[in-house]
């Protein structure tokens, strides 16, 4: 991924719609800036036609017919998924996490699982990846933390991939 600096953003800028600006100008740092345009030329560059957002209910991004996208980012990392059904993507860093996010997004079994794990970071954020990606592809999104606890993940509609130090999920129909 090319840097990430104030020059990037505003060379991005004049490449993305006045919606797509407004949207990113609104992160308070460079880094979420860069991302949302980022992403949005990646999206650009998978799908050829006019991309202007319309919004659900719950603010999920859709494009009036159709195709059916994701994005997703992280420090370093940016995810974007595209289709003809609907998709969810999710990356995540592997990194250290605070155990009582763990009790309050994760069922007591998914507790089981990471706290066996010889890698319980890497556990968590596996699940985590899959939740995110699962919620995206309901056009949700977290509305709360029991919403993550009682969620069940169906093993038939998700791939989860770990690269370097990233996990990725993609929950498709």
């Amino acid at each position: 991924m090319e840097e990430c600096t104030e020059e990037a953003v505003q060379a991005m800028l004049p490449q993305v719609s006045q919606q797509r600006r407004e949207q990113a100008l609104r992160f308070r740092h460079v880094f979420g800036q860069f991302c949302c345009l980022k992403s949005w030329l990646m999206l650009s560059a998978m799908h050829i036609g006019e991309m202007d957002f319309l919004y659900n209910e719950h603010g999920k991004p859709y494009i009036e017919g159709g195709p059916f996208f994701s994005i997703s980012h992280c420090k370093e990392a940016i995810a974007v998924a595209l289709d003809d059904q609907p998709i969810g993507i999710d990356v995540e860093s592997i990194r250290r996490f605070d155990p009582e996010l763990v009790t309050r997004t994760m069922s007591p079994s998914e507790q089981a699982i990471i706290s066996a794990s010889d890698h319980p970071e890497r556990a968590f954020i596996r699940l985590w990846t899959q939740k995110e990606a699962v919620l995206k592809m309901e056009g949700t999104g977290i509305t709360s933390f029991e919403q993550l606890q009682t969620l069940s993940i169906p093993d038939n509609r998700i791939q989860t991939i770990e690269k370097e130090k990233y996990i990725y999920t993609i929950a498709y129909v």
